[in-house]
């Protein structure tokens, strides 16, 4: 509490909250550096085993660790031309989502407008977010 949290900010939902607003009021470059950070699906970090313990688990249980040759190739081929559209990689909270499910969206999303797909990847990154506060929130419990 000492930075500024209070009781309100106590929970998953609440603090989720406080992290989309101060994500919200950083402006567009620290937005650009966050969504920048963070890893390709079924890329290289997952295929080297060098993703968080989180990213490793949410995607393989989407599936992401058994793709089939021709899904790696889409997904590289879709991860390539993602990031040099947009200048950041495709990012999905890929709870609830098959590899199908998964490689439809990001065929869908990749056609989308710079700025409605930076406002998308913001919001993927905020649903992220909140799922792993409330699996933390849920395990302290």
């Amino acid at each position: 509490y000492d930075t500024g949290l209070t009781a309100l900010e106590d929970s998953a939902g609440g603090l989720s909250r406080a992290m989309v607003e101060v994500v919200e009021q950083a402006g567009h470059e620290p937005q650009l550096a966050l969504l920048k950070a963070h890893p390709d699906l079924a890329g290289r970090l997952a295929v080297r085993g060098e993703l968080t313990s989180e990213s490793t688990a949410e995607q393989a249980a989407a599936g992401l660790g058994q793709c089939a040759p021709e899904q790696y190739a889409a997904f590289r081929r879709l991860n390539e031309r993602y990031t040099q559209k947009f200048g950041f990689p495709f990012i999905l909270a890929v709870r609830g989502y098959d590899r199908d499910g998964i490689l439809e969206c990001f065929q869908s999303r990749v056609d989308n407008e710079v700025d409605v797909e930076f406002d998308e990847a913001l919001i993927q990154v905020h649903r992220i977010a909140r799922l792993r506060l409330e699996a933390l929130f849920t395990k302290d419990t």
